[in-house]
């Protein structure tokens, strides 16, 4: 399920497959969990005896995670251009990007409902109950045949007046069948109208039928789209996976206000004073942007205090987006949050670049392994090779080397061996949120937590 929320997450390669015992099951939980959190799923205070014993709320709450994950992947506008035709006069796509997946699927129902002359709906639970909504969102988007592989699909309205819930229900259902849709939901589920599940298959249905028009028009700056880096989207899905609230969909608008930034601080020990010092929203419909630019300075304020390098950045950065300084910030949120971990293993000794490579290198020595790194930036830690020789040095005979290129690589080679070196880290404990990409390319920042995340799951062996 995870890779198909976020193809080639796991590599298959490493999933324990045949003759499971339970250390092997163990195992698979772990890269499960480890790898749900690198998709930026919460699972802080799930561990792979909760799966293994099957408890519900748990295991109920992170499939929820997982799914929502996949299904909202192209509810975004770098992804679906088309998604600009739900702007209302006078706004930007800047206003449409600060919108959640659930607040533009709730846009986009909206605006096939109003083409059908239909009423608004507020939500998916109460509003939906009674199927008419449906019935006419089905009848917009379903195909009209003036497309050349499109088929034309007539939305029967029959049941639109059948009196009872649930049959009304299952005639609208039997019309999303014909799209290929019906999915997620029961009448029942429908009729009661379950938020999690109706939400799911409108999602479902805009996936399949966005039915929507890019706008031609000249006043939209087209620029702002550009896709979310895989830096980024490191960081959102590492900061998603801590359970901060709001969920950050867009990491620089999201992070305006500070208030993500400072539960961050929270989870690397800064103390916060919410009470007196922190402006929670709702914000005043006056001075909105005062109060937010409060709370940056406020930030910024806090990681000078924390011993951050913060030259150049203000509030004010924070607070208009400004992407080079935000993931500053955000790097070093990130970097202490990883360093932490390693000095409650090492009984609060300080933790540095320089003790995490001799820590690997001593490591790998002692196992007789042949690799070694002379920092994070040493170009030999493209092959992967020194992490997948460490992972094995941490739990002997984890890594089968017959899946591992050695020689002469070439960049797909090196890829592979990222991807197996990647999912064999979740897989023995360590929570690793870089991407193979990150270790072909000797992306610094990126390597220094792996192999950060690696020296904690070895100290942590006892």
């Amino acid at each position: 399920m995870i890779n198909m929320s976020v193809p080639d997450t796991i590599d298959e390669r490493t999933i324990n497959k045949k003759k499971l015992t339970p250390f092997t099951t163990q195992e698979n939980l772990n890269l499960a969990l480890n790898s749900a959190s690198a998709i930026g799923c919460h699972v802080v205070n799930i561990g792979a005896l909760d799966l293994k014993e099957g408890k519900p709320h748990l295991v109920l709450g992170l499939l929820w995670q997982i799914i929502k994950i996949g299904l909202f992947a192209d509810i975004e506008l770098s992804r679906n251009e088309a998604l600009a035709a739900l702007l209302r006069d006078g706004e930007t796509l800047e206003d449409l990007m600060k919108l959640s997946p659930e607040e533009l699927l709730l846009r986009w129902a909206n605006f096939h409902l109003e083409n059908a002359g239909w009423q608004k709906i507020n939500n998916f639970s109460s509003d939906i109950k009674d199927s008419r909504a449906y019935f006419h969102l089905l009848n917009q988007i379903s195909p009209k045949g003036t497309e050349e592989d499109q088929p034309c699909i007539d939305i029967n309205m029959a049941g639109f007046n059948e009196r009872d819930d649930l049959k009304r229900a299952e005639a609208m259902l039997q019309q999303a069948n014909r799209l290929g849709c019906r999915q997620f939901v029961t009448p029942g589920d429908v009729v009661s109208g379950n938020p999690k599940l109706n939400l799911a298959f409108v999602a479902n249905l805009f996936n399949k039928y966005p039915a929507l028009t890019k706008p031609e028009s000249e006043d939209i700056d087209w620029g702002l789209l550009e896709g979310e880096t895989r830096e980024e989207r490191t960081f959102r899905n590492w900061m998603n996976s801590l359970g901060v609230n709001p969920t950050v969909n867009h990491l620089y608008v999201d992070l305006q206000d500070a208030m993500v930034i400072l539960q961050l601080y929270e989870r690397i020990k800064v103390a916060v004073d919410w009470n007196n010092k922190v402006n929670k929203p709702p914000y005043p419909k006056l001075g909105t942007n005062m109060k937010k630019l409060e709370n940056c300075n406020y930030a910024v304020e806090l990681g000078k205090s924390a011993k951050f390098s913060l030259v150049g950045i203000g509030g004010q950065d924070l607070n208009d987006g400004n992407a080079t300084l935000t993931l500053a910030l955000v790097w070093q949120l990130m970097r202490r949050y990883t360093l932490n971990v390693l000095e409650e293993l090492g009984d609060g000794e300080k933790v540095n670049d320089d003790i995490i490579v001799n820590w690997v290198n001593k490591t790998l020595a002692k196992a007789g392994k042949s690799t070694k790194i002379s920092s994070f930036k040493d170009k030999e830690i493209s092959s992967s090779l020194a992490v997948l020789e460490l992972i094995d040095a941490i739990r002997p005979g984890s890594v089968n080397f017959e899946l591992v290129k050695t020689r002469s690589l070439s960049e797909e080679d090196k890829l592979n061996n990222a991807k197996y070196a990647v999912s064999m880290a979740r897989k023995i404990g360590a929570r690793v949120y870089a991407l193979p990409e990150d270790l072909v390319e000797v992306k610094p920042k990126m390597v220094m937590t792996v192999f950060a995340c690696l020296m904690g799951r070895g100290m942590n062996r006892a």
